[in-house]
């Protein structure tokens, strides 16, 4: 398997420009594969198309991708257009990564979406916004529940033929949806346990719908944060997974984020974006000292 290792900015931390364009620049110079970028409209946190298009602006290498985007609320012909945009003008770096959103009352009056309608959204716009990225369908005609188009295209393409789509999620409904809908999968909170438990029923699905995922394509989001954990982040994570050791899931030191992933890979996973609980007061002694660590999992 070919181990690849990305760093993500949750959804706790918020970056001015100066602070974010100092991460950028120094994933790119110490060589990490890609960045991922959080949406939450009622937090600090920049957009994420607005952020990945300024961090592939100022890159060559380096990947960039949402972990994830929530599509229930955006126009999917819109949508895939910008992303597809990302791509050319990155030299196909975009990695889209999209989720239904956080159970949160306040996040899904943004997107404008009752928390039920969320789930038939996304399963009519994802597979249209395939479509429409389709290099060998010149235009699309759809008539569904919440769309209709006749003709419908859009210019440029993406680079990437076919663009890679990456879901979240750890419930079944979600696990199944992302084998029937998706080329990857990307949890978070989530033990090398439970992560094995999940490829199954992820794979399950993909083939009862007539697919596959590529082994390659299941990563992790592993929490990272030097040191104990304070009382509020491990009830966060028991929140999460009531029945699982937290340092299971959040990594603490750098040598502990190398351990960690590696009972990751010995379960079939081999994607990995670490995600710190804070910012630290120094980005590149962090970045540096991850990257000592892990790097040499990569293959």
């Amino acid at each position: 398997m070919k181990v690849r290792i990305g760093f993500g900015l949750g959804g706790r931390i918020g970056l001015e420009e100066q602070s974010f364009t100092g991460v950028v620049d120094e994933l790119e110079r110490i060589g990490y594969d890609s960045l991922w970028v959080s949406e939450r409209a009622n937090s600090p946190t920049l957009d994420p198309m607005v952020a990945m298009t300024w961090a592939a602006a100022r890159t060559r290498k380096l990947k960039v991708g949402a972990s994830v985007m929530v599509l229930p609320g955006r126009n999917p012909v819109l949508l895939a257009k910008a992303i597809a945009s990302l791509d050319v003008l990155s030299n196909g770096r975009a990695l889209p990564a999209f989720g239904l959103g956080i159970a949160n009352s306040v996040e899904h009056q943004a997107f404008g979406i009752r928390r039920e309608e969320r789930a038939p959204w996304f399963d009519e716009a994802l597979p249209l916004m395939r479509r429409l990225w389709d290099a060998d369908e010149a235009t699309v005609t759809h008539h569904g529940e919440r769309f209709q188009l006749d003709d419908v295209a859009i210019a440029p393409k993406p680079i990437q033929q076919p663009i890679e789509v990456w879901l979240g999620g750890a419930s079944d409904a979600q696990l199944r949806r992302v084998g029937r809908l998706s080329d990857g999968w990307l949890p978070s909170f989530t033990t090398p346990a439970g992560a094995q438990r999940g490829k199954v029923v992820v794979d399950d699905a993909a083939a009862r719908d007539g697919r596959q995922i590529d082994p390659e394509h299941f990563g992790v989001l592993i929490p990272y944060l030097d040191g104990d954990l304070p009382d509020a982040v491990q009830e966060l994570v028991r929140a999460r997974q009531p029945d699982a050791d937290p340092a299971d899931i959040v990594a603490r030191s750098p040598a502990g984020a190398a351990e960690l992933m590696e009972r990751f890979v010995a379960v079939g996973f081999s994607k990995f974006v670490l995600h710190p609980f804070a910012a630290p007061s120094d980005w590149t002694e962090l970045l540096e000292s991850v990257a000592d660590a892990v790097f040499p999992l990569q293959t």
